[in-house]
């Protein structure tokens, strides 16, 4: 093992015993030599669980239980008060479960609400990308946890990791049938790019042992070989004109074209991305390239060999520059497109035309094509919890107790009870009224295009609140908005507790990005619709700035736009930013915010 690796592992509760020297390369990333290690997954994840002294893993462990769905936390609130008691950090687990296209049966919720209360926090949260995920989760309750999903046919494989994770799609399928048929597609994109090792299900589930085969042809993972991908990888399905799903913030991406209620294939986006890091002109956020159009049966054919050119030429040397859009950055658009055409044995078809209208949801009651009915619930930033007369999570329980369609996860962090007939829908309404379950026309219209990530105080990476500060921040800018008689006009507006992007800042029309505690780098111009980039406008600012510019901003809003006009393509137009996709242009205008 090479030095620098030796730092990497060493730690007083480093318990893998079976690494031997690595044949690889002594400069890649220390990742790398964990996957090289880990017998496709399983690591000492064994050891660690039975390790009754600490409640963390070991520290390889604490990157190879991602790929099981597992991020090792702690309670950052209470950590300094532990250091001074001599105690360990108050560690913790969250579990992200893995839902295609964010559907969900009511069995499968009230699975989900029973392990919050037994085994979590008692609260759900739902993600950005329309996964459910479960926090305070100790280490000796994630066995029954994993036992507990597995028995109502939920899992948590590829969750995260360096790998393909969960399949994105528009989750309310009211306007034709190809919108099932959309769906089906993202479901078979996810199976078809699971990771093929039994570690999964030897480690948390049935305990059987599988024999490991460490060929030159990598005969245990088909896709991924030995060492998976150097970064995580993001896939999304869209269905115009609703870009809920955010298509041009991903890995890869399809675009569903229909046309009188018949799909007829998928325009193919790849190299998108929102994380950065603070002050390195390395890393940059990147909308993705539209390169062509395939039809449905060569989807899984077009996916597969997208990941495949990542695996091979992904740098596995800096892993903050590993991602899909580093790759795409540094070869050339032009460069992918003839690998993948090559690797495929036929070129994609022209890109079919396509518009979109919004990237929010449309909350309330909506009829769907088949006369059933969905209600699209607002849900502040995704968390389910039961608080004072809102009782949120009892509501969803009552629901699911009774419901006969099933639950959409949103990629804006709301639920769709979907699939009520009509017979069925004034009990649904009577149980939304008895709990007062918010159905989106309560809320103002910039709170309905809102999000933030989790950040303090489990996420390791946070460096300003996000999920905790956000509403408060809500409320004193609905107040300018009143000032200002825009109450009306929508913006999108998100927030993250740090550059890493979770939320999707960068594609927001009001972007607030943790730099430090109380203090955010503010983001403008980008596009209603996510379909561009904004920049930096004010580096490290806190609330009292972060007001008075917004005020300053809305009221030139109010007297320079035309009615129509969205507040990011305003921005731009008067020049207040030069919104840009270009990583060069972007850092330029970091620059010149730093230096104001």
């Amino acid at each position: 093992m090479t030095d620098k690796v030796a730092k990497q592992v060493s730690g007083k509760f480093h318990l893998l015993s079976y690494i031997e020297q690595s044949e690889l390369p002594d400069n890649l990333a220390a990742n790398e030599y964990i996957k090289e290690n880990s017998r496709y997954l399983r690591g000492s994840i064994d050891n660690s669980l039975a390790d009754r002294i600490t409640g963390q893993v070991a520290i390889d462990d604490q990157q190879l239980i991602k790929f099981h769905g597992i991020y090792q936390q702690d309670d950052r609130d209470q950590r300094n008060e532990r250091r001074k008691r001599k105690l360990e950090p108050k560690f913790s687990f969250m579990l992200r479960a893995r839902v295609p296209g964010g559907i969900a049966s009511p069995h499968q919720w009230l699975t989900m609400d029973s392990i919050a209360g037994q085994y979590g926090n008692d609260t759900i949260r739902l993600t950005t990308r329309q996964a459910f995920q479960l926090h305070g989760i100790v280490k000796g309750n994630l066995r029954p946890t994993l036992q507990a999903m597995d028995e109502a046919l939920i899992d948590s494989i590829a969750a995260c990791g360096d790998v393909n994770r969960n399949v994105m799609c528009n989750p309310n399928p009211i306007e034709t049938k190809a919108h099932q048929e959309v769906y089906q597609w993202a479901v078979r994109i996810s199976e078809h790019l699971l990771p093929n090792t039994r570690a999964y299900h030897e480690v948390w589930l049935d305990g059987e042992k599988y024999p490991t085969k460490q060929d030159v042809d990598n005969i245990e993972e088909p896709i991924y070989g030995k060492h998976y991908l150097p970064r995580k990888f993001k896939t999304v399905v869209a269905i115009p004109p609703y870009n809920d799903v955010d298509v041009f913030a991903h890995d890869l991406g399809f675009i569903a074209i229909i046309k009188e209620g018949h799909l007829l294939g998928f325009n193919v986006t790849v190299g998108g991305g929102m994380g950065m890091t603070h002050g390195d002109p390395e890393t940059f956020p990147r909308v993705a390239d539209v390169i062509g159009f395939c039809f449905p049966q060569q989807v899984l054919a077009v996916a597969e060999q997208v990941v495949k050119i990542q695996r091979d030429y992904g740098n596995r040397v800096e892993r903050k520059l590993a991602r899909f859009k580093y790759t795409i950055a540094v070869r050339g658009i032009d460069w992918f497109k003839r690998e993948l055409e090559s690797r495929l044995g036929y070129q994609l078809l022209k890109t079919q035309p396509f518009e979109f209208i919004s990237n929010s949801d449309r909350y309330g009651w909506i009829k769907g094509h088949d006369d059933r009915w969905h209600l699209n619930l607002y849900i502040e930033n995704g968390r389910i919890k039961d608080s004072g007369d809102y009782r949120l999570r009892s509501g969803l329980r009552a629901i699911a107790e009774v419901h006969k369609g099933d639950f959409r996860l949103t990629p804006n962090q709301n639920l769709i009870v979907a699939n009520i007939s009509e017979t069925d829908k004034p009990k649904i309404e009577q149980l939304v009224k008895l709990h007062n379950l918010i159905t989106g026309e309560q809320v103002s219209k910039l709170r309905r295009h809102a999000m933030a990530c989790v950040s303090l105080p489990t996420c390791s990476l946070g460096m300003a609140e996000a999920e905790r500060y956000m509403p408060t921040l809500l409320d004193k800018i609905e107040q300018l908005q009143d000032k200002y008689g825009l109450s009306e006009r929508p913006i999108t507006i998100r927030m993250t507790g740090c550059p890493n992007g979770c939320a999707r800042p960068y594609l927001a029309e009001i972007g607030l990005v943790g730099k430090g505690p109380g203090k955010y780098n503010l983001f403008l111009g980008a596009g209603h619709f996510g379909q561009r980039l904004g920049v930096i406008y004010r580096d490290n600012i806190d609330e009292t700035e972060i007001l008075r510019v917004i005020e300053q901003l809305l009221q030139r809003y109010k007297n320079e736009s035309n009615s129509k006009e969205h507040f990011g393509d305003f921005i731009e137009r008067v020049g207040i930013v030069t919104s840009t996709n270009s990583p060069r242009d972007f850092h330029l205008e970091l620059q010149t915010a730093q230096a104001s």
